[in-house]
């Protein structure tokens, strides 16, 4: 089974009129629209496996990776060795980085052969995984609403949908102690913070958020990559730490891991490699006894490949990360929604839903 085309399709999709999201945790104010990144991939028997990378500002960059560097390393190879085909990929274009663009496109790429795979074999890719369950508890993931008011108006209505567990992404405590007061005290609440300080700030902040009582504290510290930091923070606050998003590869996460930074430990895989590096995560995850909560703020074929992985491998404190935005219109529509806090994982085979052809013909970017 040959791999005969692959095509990037950038995305952008508006927010509904009348909503706000202040969506300066991602570098940018006031946010109008959602930018993703599919790849779509067709082999010479006709099947077709969609893959997604991370996008906001990355996405032109990442399409470029995909169109310049990837497709001409796999046109024309075997879709089936997909994980000797990505270690040459890998090696081939090292040159270039580990991480970032290249690593969000690497991920796509590897996403749309899984896909494949499951469709070729007729079973869900939680079944070439192993198995596991067929529903995963989910906890709604905000944006940036930085006003108090306007962060007790979200966490109301995310609860009204029937979510107990809530990610905010807010910095400044007033904001983060409205969460908590309008969430109640049976709600776990989640702070990813974006790696925004210094080991001394972090010390101090952490003082005034263990009355708060998170579930954990997300990517606290910049750089990222200071996992003895993390450790040490996790140590001295008591507050538990989370972490992986912006892990790359399989011996960094050994890093993160062995330097105990973590309480959970959160892949990304629209980011760092697909289903191919995802998967070993949590075999490494399992040997230091570390929960893995994977990043997945996005709606595309990386959301499902985040819920197929978690199904078949993951543990029963294991949740999905659902994005809590309100745009016009999502990827797969009606066919992927949580009910009650909880998501059901596709049935079909590959991934088990196929992006929507008539929103992509609305939202396609030229």
């Amino acid at each position: 089974m040959i791999i005969s085309r692959i095509e990037t399709i950038p995305l952008r999709v508006p927010f509904k009129k009348g909503t706000s999201s202040d969506a300066s945790a991602w570098g940018d104010s006031n946010l109008p629209a959602a930018d993703a990144l599919l790849v779509k991939v067709t082999t010479d028997e006709g099947l077709v496996g969609w893959g997604e990378a991370f996008g906001f500002r990355a996405v032109a960059s990442a399409a470029l990776a995909v169109d310049q560097l990837i497709a001409p390393l796999c046109i024309g190879k075997d879709a089936t060795q997909i994980g000797s085909l990505m270690l040459s990929v890998q090696k081939a274009l090292h040159v270039f980085g580990r991480g970032g663009a290249l690593a969000f496109a690497i991920s796509a790429v590897d996403i749309a052969l899984w896909d494949i795979a499951g469709k070729a074999a007729n079973a869900p890719l939680r079944t070439l995984l192993g198995g596991g369950v067929s529903k995963l508890d989910c906890y709604a993931s905000l944006v940036r609403y930085s006003e108090p008011s306007l962060v007790r108006a979200a966490v109301r209505r995310a609860i009204e949908a029937g979510f107990r567990a809530l990610k905010l992404h807010e910095i400044e405590l007033p904001a983060i102690r409205a969460a908590r007061e309008e969430a109640g005290p049976d709600i776990e609440l989640m702070l990813d913070v974006n790696c925004p300080w210094t080991m001394n700030e972090a010390r101090l902040i952490a003082e005034e958020l263990r009355p708060i009582r998170l579930k954990w504290l997300e990517e606290p510290l910049w750089p990222p990559e200071n996992f003895n930091g993390l450790a040490e923070l996790r140590g001295h606050s008591g507050i538990p730490v989370a972490a992986g998003e912006n892990v790359y590869t399989l011996m960094d996460f050994e890093r993160l891991l062995a330097a105990k930074a973590v309480n959970f430990v959160q892949p990304s895989p629209a980011k760092m490699g697909g289903v191919s590096e995802l998967r070993k995560v949590f075999a490494l995850a399992a040997v230091h006894n570390t929960t893995v909560m994977p990043h997945a703020f996005y709606d595309g074929p990386g959301l499902l490949a985040a819920i197929h992985a978690t199904a078949a491998l993951g543990t029963a404190d294991s949740m999905i990360e659902w994005r809590w935005f309100d745009l016009e219109a999502t990827i797969y529509g009606g066919a992927l929604s949580t009910v009650g806090g909880g998501i059901a994982v596709p049935h079909g085979p590959g991934l088990g839903l196929d992006p929507d052809p008539d929103f992509i013909k609305v939202y396609r970017r030229a």
